[in-house]
Protein backbone atom coordinates (compact mmCIF):
# COMPACT_ATOMS: atom_id res chain seq x y z
CA UNK A 1 0.00 0.00 0.00
CA UNK A 2 2.92 2.39 0.68
CA UNK A 3 6.79 2.58 0.11
CA UNK A 4 8.35 1.78 3.47
CA UNK A 5 12.09 2.52 2.35
CA UNK A 6 10.43 6.60 2.69
CA UNK A 7 10.08 5.94 6.49
CA UNK A 8 12.98 5.64 8.57
CA UNK A 9 12.27 2.28 10.83
CA UNK A 10 11.35 3.46 14.38
CA UNK A 11 12.36 1.34 17.92
CA UNK A 12 10.64 2.19 20.85
CA UNK A 13 11.85 0.80 24.59
CA UNK A 14 8.41 1.46 27.24
CA UNK A 15 10.38 0.93 30.23
CA UNK A 16 6.99 0.92 32.19
CA UNK A 17 7.14 1.61 36.01
CA UNK A 18 10.84 0.46 36.26
CA UNK A 19 14.13 2.07 37.12
CA UNK A 20 14.35 4.65 39.12
CA UNK A 21 16.94 7.57 37.90
CA UNK A 22 20.15 6.79 38.66
CA UNK A 23 19.55 3.02 37.07
CA UNK A 24 18.10 5.11 34.38
CA UNK A 25 21.38 6.35 33.55
CA UNK A 26 23.22 3.15 33.67
CA UNK A 27 21.02 1.63 31.33
CA UNK A 28 20.98 4.83 28.62
CA UNK A 29 24.83 4.76 28.58
CA UNK A 30 25.65 1.20 28.21
CA UNK A 31 22.86 1.10 25.17
CA UNK A 32 24.60 4.32 23.48
CA UNK A 33 27.95 2.41 24.15
CA UNK A 34 26.53 -0.96 22.98
CA UNK A 35 25.07 0.67 19.77
CA UNK A 36 28.07 2.59 19.39
CA UNK A 37 30.37 -0.54 19.42
CA UNK A 38 28.41 -2.05 17.09
CA UNK A 39 28.94 0.44 14.73
CA UNK A 40 25.21 1.58 14.76
CA UNK A 41 23.75 3.96 12.24
CA UNK A 42 21.34 6.22 13.92
CA UNK A 43 20.41 8.18 10.76
CA UNK A 44 19.55 4.83 9.72
CA UNK A 45 17.32 3.62 12.79
CA UNK A 46 15.60 5.91 14.90
CA UNK A 47 16.18 4.60 18.71
CA UNK A 48 13.93 6.31 21.57
CA UNK A 49 13.26 5.15 25.43
CA UNK A 50 10.23 6.10 26.89
CA UNK A 51 11.45 6.15 30.72
CA UNK A 52 9.06 6.96 33.77
CA UNK A 53 8.58 10.53 34.65
CA UNK A 54 11.05 10.62 37.09
CA UNK A 55 13.59 9.58 35.16
CA UNK A 56 13.05 11.86 32.24
CA UNK A 57 15.25 14.60 33.54
CA UNK A 58 17.84 12.66 33.85
CA UNK A 59 17.62 11.07 30.68
CA UNK A 60 17.23 14.18 28.83
CA UNK A 61 20.36 15.72 30.26
CA UNK A 62 22.46 12.54 29.61
CA UNK A 63 21.47 12.30 25.91
CA UNK A 64 22.04 15.87 25.29
CA UNK A 65 24.98 16.15 27.22
CA UNK A 66 26.49 13.09 25.55
CA UNK A 67 24.87 13.14 22.17
CA UNK A 68 23.68 9.66 22.19
CA UNK A 69 21.66 10.11 19.29
CA UNK A 70 18.61 8.68 21.33
CA UNK A 71 15.63 10.00 20.99
CA UNK A 72 12.84 9.56 24.57
CA UNK A 73 9.91 10.44 25.32
CA UNK A 74 7.46 9.75 28.19
CA UNK A 75 4.78 7.14 29.17
CA UNK A 76 1.63 9.27 29.20
CA UNK A 77 0.55 12.66 29.44
CA UNK A 78 -2.61 14.73 31.08
CA UNK A 79 -5.65 15.47 28.43
CA UNK A 80 -5.45 18.90 30.63
CA UNK A 81 -2.70 22.06 30.09
CA UNK A 82 -2.38 23.15 33.88
CA UNK A 83 -4.40 23.26 36.72
CA UNK A 84 -5.72 21.64 39.84
CA UNK A 85 -5.29 17.84 38.72
CA UNK A 86 -3.42 16.35 41.41
CA UNK A 87 -0.89 13.40 39.79
CA UNK A 88 -1.13 14.95 36.12
CA UNK A 89 1.73 15.52 34.48
CA UNK A 90 1.32 18.20 31.51
CA UNK A 91 2.38 17.85 27.75
CA UNK A 92 3.89 21.49 28.49
CA UNK A 93 6.07 19.88 31.02
CA UNK A 94 7.18 16.88 28.58
CA UNK A 95 7.96 19.92 25.86
CA UNK A 96 10.31 21.77 28.50
CA UNK A 97 12.37 18.46 29.16
CA UNK A 98 12.81 18.35 25.23
CA UNK A 99 10.11 14.81 25.18
CA UNK A 100 9.78 14.27 21.40
CA UNK A 101 7.31 11.52 21.80
CA UNK A 102 4.40 10.23 24.49
CA UNK A 103 2.89 7.01 23.94
CA UNK A 104 -0.88 7.72 24.92
CA UNK A 105 -3.62 4.69 24.83
CA UNK A 106 -0.69 1.97 25.96
CA UNK A 107 -3.17 -1.48 26.54
CA UNK A 108 -2.41 -1.02 30.31
CA UNK A 109 -3.96 2.28 30.49
CA UNK A 110 -6.71 1.25 28.62
CA UNK A 111 -7.48 -1.58 30.81
CA UNK A 112 -6.01 -0.92 34.75
CA UNK A 113 -6.93 3.08 34.24
CA UNK A 114 -10.23 2.72 32.24
CA UNK A 115 -8.88 4.86 29.31
CA UNK A 116 -12.11 5.19 26.86
CA UNK A 117 -11.40 6.16 23.43
CA UNK A 118 -12.55 9.15 24.33
CA UNK A 119 -9.76 9.91 26.62
CA UNK A 120 -7.18 8.72 24.25
CA UNK A 121 -8.40 11.24 21.78
CA UNK A 122 -7.66 13.79 24.35
CA UNK A 123 -4.58 13.22 25.72
CA UNK A 124 -3.61 13.17 21.37
CA UNK A 125 -4.83 16.38 21.44
CA UNK A 126 -3.21 17.78 23.96
CA UNK A 127 0.05 16.29 22.80
CA UNK A 128 -0.49 17.33 19.46
CA UNK A 129 -1.16 21.08 21.40
CA UNK A 130 2.70 21.21 22.91
CA UNK A 131 4.33 19.83 19.67
CA UNK A 132 5.11 16.41 21.30
CA UNK A 133 4.50 13.34 18.84
CA UNK A 134 2.08 10.87 19.86
CA UNK A 135 2.92 7.25 19.74
CA UNK A 136 -0.57 5.96 19.80
CA UNK A 137 -1.17 2.74 20.79
CA UNK A 138 -4.06 0.17 19.43
CA UNK A 139 -4.86 -3.55 19.85
CA UNK A 140 -7.23 -6.37 20.80
CA UNK A 141 -8.15 -8.54 24.07
CA UNK A 142 -8.04 -12.10 23.10
CA UNK A 143 -12.01 -11.80 23.40
CA UNK A 144 -11.99 -8.62 20.89
CA UNK A 145 -10.29 -10.88 18.49
CA UNK A 146 -12.64 -14.10 18.74
CA UNK A 147 -15.57 -11.48 19.01
CA UNK A 148 -14.61 -9.19 15.87
CA UNK A 149 -11.94 -10.65 14.04
CA UNK A 150 -8.60 -9.66 12.70
CA UNK A 151 -7.84 -5.48 13.02
CA UNK A 152 -10.79 -4.54 13.73
CA UNK A 153 -10.50 -3.09 17.12
CA UNK A 154 -7.26 -1.64 16.20
CA UNK A 155 -8.64 -0.13 13.48
CA UNK A 156 -11.47 1.63 15.19
CA UNK A 157 -9.44 3.11 17.88
CA UNK A 158 -6.89 4.28 15.59
CA UNK A 159 -10.14 6.33 13.36
CA UNK A 160 -11.32 7.66 17.45
CA UNK A 161 -7.58 8.21 18.11
CA UNK A 162 -7.05 10.43 15.25
CA UNK A 163 -10.68 12.25 14.71
CA UNK A 164 -10.20 16.15 14.03
CA UNK A 165 -6.56 16.06 13.68
CA UNK A 166 -5.53 18.24 10.71
CA UNK A 167 -3.57 16.51 7.88
CA UNK A 168 -0.09 17.18 8.13
CA UNK A 169 -0.05 16.33 12.00
CA UNK A 170 2.97 13.68 12.77
CA UNK A 171 1.99 10.71 14.70
CA UNK A 172 3.12 7.23 15.49
CA UNK A 173 0.60 4.12 15.72
CA UNK A 174 1.49 1.18 17.79
CA UNK A 175 -0.09 -1.75 17.08
CA UNK A 176 -0.10 -4.26 20.69
CA UNK A 177 -2.36 -7.56 20.31
CA UNK A 178 -2.99 -7.35 24.11
CA UNK A 179 -3.00 -11.04 24.34
CA UNK A 180 0.50 -10.94 23.65
CA UNK A 181 1.95 -8.40 25.81
CA UNK A 182 4.20 -10.27 28.53
CA UNK A 183 2.45 -13.46 27.74
CA UNK A 184 5.74 -15.10 25.05
CA UNK A 185 2.63 -15.56 22.67
CA UNK A 186 3.39 -13.79 19.51
CA UNK A 187 1.38 -12.40 16.39
CA UNK A 188 2.91 -13.78 13.53
CA UNK A 189 4.82 -11.72 10.57
CA UNK A 190 1.72 -11.82 8.47
CA UNK A 191 -0.56 -11.00 11.00
CA UNK A 192 1.40 -8.15 12.29
CA UNK A 193 1.64 -7.31 8.49
CA UNK A 194 -2.56 -7.29 7.87
CA UNK A 195 -3.52 -5.18 11.06
CA UNK A 196 -0.66 -2.65 10.14
CA UNK A 197 -1.81 -2.30 6.61
CA UNK A 198 -5.36 -2.09 7.75
CA UNK A 199 -4.34 0.65 10.26
CA UNK A 200 -2.19 3.07 7.69
CA UNK A 201 -5.87 2.57 5.65
CA UNK A 202 -7.26 4.03 8.54
CA UNK A 203 -5.00 6.77 8.66
CA UNK A 204 -5.36 7.33 5.10
CA UNK A 205 -9.25 7.81 5.75
CA UNK A 206 -9.09 9.95 8.71
CA UNK A 207 -5.52 12.12 7.49
CA UNK A 208 -4.82 11.40 3.80
CA UNK A 209 -2.53 9.20 1.62
CA UNK A 210 -0.10 11.39 2.28
CA UNK A 211 0.04 10.99 5.87
CA UNK A 212 -0.75 7.26 5.56
CA UNK A 213 2.19 7.31 3.25
CA UNK A 214 4.59 8.79 5.76
CA UNK A 215 3.07 7.64 9.10
CA UNK A 216 5.32 4.96 11.13
CA UNK A 217 3.44 1.88 12.19
CA UNK A 218 5.24 -0.26 15.13
CA UNK A 219 4.51 -3.37 16.43
CA UNK A 220 4.32 -4.51 19.64
CA UNK A 221 4.13 -7.83 21.93
CA UNK A 222 6.99 -10.04 23.14
CA UNK A 223 9.44 -8.97 20.54
CA UNK A 224 13.11 -10.10 20.96
CA UNK A 225 16.41 -9.85 18.77
CA UNK A 226 15.67 -13.42 17.54
CA UNK A 227 12.01 -12.19 15.75
CA UNK A 228 12.33 -8.51 14.85
CA UNK A 229 13.75 -9.53 11.28
CA UNK A 230 10.59 -11.35 10.39
CA UNK A 231 8.33 -8.07 11.52
CA UNK A 232 10.22 -5.71 9.91
CA UNK A 233 10.67 -7.53 6.17
CA UNK A 234 7.19 -6.60 6.59
CA UNK A 235 5.86 -3.60 4.55
CA UNK A 236 3.31 -1.98 6.78
CA UNK A 237 5.26 -2.73 10.05
CA UNK A 238 8.05 0.56 10.32
CA UNK A 239 9.22 -1.07 13.73
CA UNK A 240 8.17 -2.15 17.69
CA UNK A 241 7.40 -0.91 20.54
CA UNK A 242 9.90 -3.35 22.89
CA UNK A 243 8.42 -3.75 26.59
CA UNK A 244 10.78 -5.59 29.02
CA UNK A 245 13.19 -6.29 26.16
CA UNK A 246 14.10 -2.45 26.33
CA UNK A 247 15.31 -2.84 30.27
CA UNK A 248 18.48 -5.29 28.71
CA UNK A 249 20.57 -2.95 26.97
CA UNK A 250 22.34 -5.56 25.15
CA UNK A 251 19.14 -7.26 23.78
CA UNK A 252 17.57 -3.91 22.92
CA UNK A 253 20.47 -2.67 21.11
CA UNK A 254 20.38 -6.16 19.22
CA UNK A 255 16.93 -5.60 18.23
CA UNK A 256 17.79 -1.63 17.37
CA UNK A 257 20.34 -3.84 14.78
CA UNK A 258 17.80 -5.91 13.12
CA UNK A 259 18.78 -5.11 10.14
CA UNK A 260 21.64 -7.40 10.73
CA UNK A 261 19.06 -10.01 10.95
CA UNK A 262 17.33 -9.17 7.95
CA UNK A 263 19.20 -11.10 5.85
CA UNK A 264 19.01 -14.58 8.17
Amino acid sequence: MSDASTRRPFIAGNWKMNLDHLQGIALVQKLAWTLKDASFDPKAVEVAVFPPFTDLRSVQTLVDAERFGLAFGAQDLSPHDAGAYTGDVSGAFLKALSCTYVLIGHSERRQGHGETDEVVHAKVQAAVRHGLVPVICVGETEEELEQHGTSAVPVAQTKAALAGLPAGTPVVVAYEPVWAIGTGKVATPETAQEVCGAIRAAVAETLGPDDAAATRILYGGSVKSGNIAGFLRKGDVDGALVGGASLDPTEFAAIARFQDHVGA
